[in-house]
């Protein structure tokens, strides 16, 4: 039996690569806003696609299955934190 690849997370963090605090404050929970849905007057992030707080710095948090389910999307927020020269990690958590 093959080894299923272990499906990992991209961190995009609110810092650009030379250090700079990325603008508007809250970027990170509109860009999330786009597969998130309201229930009881309450803003529900997707798991595949989240805000977070990292080292005290805004960022969001991609699970890599949204690569497959909207490959678009995985590839507008890839190019939208190369374009705004974004840290980027992979994690495997």
């Amino acid at each position: 039996m093959a080894d299923q690849p272990k499906k990992g997370k991209t961190v995009i963090e609110g810092v650009t690569e030379c250090g700079k605090t990325f603008r508007p404050s809250d970027w990170a929970e509109r860009v999330s806003g786009s597969l998130s849905s309201f229930r009881n007057r309450r803003i529900i992030y997707s798991p595949m696609l989240r805000p977070a707080v990292r080292n005290g710095n805004k960022c969001i948090i991609i699970d890599d299955s949204l690569k497959e389910t909207n490959p678009e999307l995985y590839e507008e927020l890839i190019a939208f934190a190369e374009k705004n020269n974004l840290k980027m990690k992979k994690t495997d958590q």
